[in-house]
């Protein structure tokens, strides 16, 4: 769900983005009530308070444990607002109790956290998917592949997109299914190998090999709807490889994966491990034009990647 986003400022840069980017500042907010957290008996004030349409709530430290409070309680009664300074502090606070404040007030200098925070309050990166045809599948020998365990629960239909090339990238799904063999490993997408790129928050991709502890990722739907997700940890191991490679309208992706039965790619009616894919198999990517520059995309260049 959407979430409220306002601009504090005296800085005229920062309104000129803000203005730019259509985020209301401050000053557009009514019928809102302020208050200041510090110490518990200010919780205990606000929860007996007559609320008004609009709840601007300031915190003078980081604890989460008030604001989880104060969002199980007035959640429903009022629009709860968080006065926060950076994107760290505002994905706390929409995101605490999953269900989050209701938006946030960023008080800030700097104009370029807004069109993050822009993407943040709006739920995501959405992006183009569509259905891809494998033509090839190819055994390869070993290589070193990379497993990426998130701090998220995925579910069926998702995973991370990646690719031998920036222009055509594959939806690996996480490992949520069942085997006889092995448990599911719901936080973990067996991605491939060490050098195919990934998409990253920010429409940027990095390296699998780049990512560690701490990074984000981007975690992506068959839909394209995508949240971001931290790394808890990425293992790197030898393993045989297989060769994928899908088209599109005269687009390809390709990706160089674990022949493992529990790698699997996202198909239009589910999903399908990498050791049961053969030609004709449709499956889901993401196509984009231009090159990338230090995984900046750069609509304008040509770029060649086989």
């Amino acid at each position: 769900m959407s979430k409220r986003l306002i601009v504090s400022s005296d800085d005229e840069e920062v309104l000129k983005e803000a203005l730019f980017l259509g985020i209301p500042t401050i000053n557009d907010m009514e019928d809102v009530k302020e208050a200041v957290v510090s110490k518990k008996e200010d919780e205990e004030q606000i929860l007996s308070m007559d609320l008004s349409a609009t709840t601007l709530i300031r915190f003078t430290d980081d604890e989460i444990i008030p604001l989880e409070n104060i969002i199980a309680n007035l959640r429903g009664r009022t629009d709860i607002i968080v006065a926060v300074k950076t994107l760290e502090q505002a994905r706390t606070a929409l995101e605490t109790l999953e269900l989050g404040a209701d938006g946030v007030v960023i008080e800030t200098d700097d104009p370029s956290v807004l069109s993050p925070l822009l993407r943040l309050v709006s739920g995501g990166e959405g992006i183009r998917m569509e259905e891809a045809t494998v033509k090839e599948k190819r055994l390869l020998g070993l290589g070193s592949r990379v497993c990426i365990d998130t701090c998220n629960m995925m579910y069926r239909n998702m995973g991370m997109l990646v690719g031998s090339s920036s222009q055509g990238m594959l939806l690996i799904q996480a490992e949520v299914e069942e085997n006889e063999f092995v448990s599911p490993r719901p936080f973990r997408v067996n991605a491939g190998a060490l050098s195919l790129y990934t998409l990253v928050p920010g429409n940027k991709t990095r390296y699998l090999e780049e990512l560690n502890a701490g990074s984000e990722v981007m975690i992506v739907t068959s839909d394209g709807t995508t949240m971001t997700s931290n790394v808890a940890r990425s293992k790197i191991e030898l393993r045989p490889m297989v060769l994928v490679t899908a088209e599109s309208n005269g687009r390809v992706a390709k990706a160089i994966l674990q022949n493992a039965e529990t790698v699997k790619m996202v198909s239009p009616s589910g999903s399908i491990a990498v050791t049961d894919l053969k030609e004709g198999d449709r499956v889901i990517a993401h196509f984009e034009e231009g090159g990338r520059h230090f995984g900046v995309l750069v609509k304008e260049e040509e770029v060649i990647e086989k």
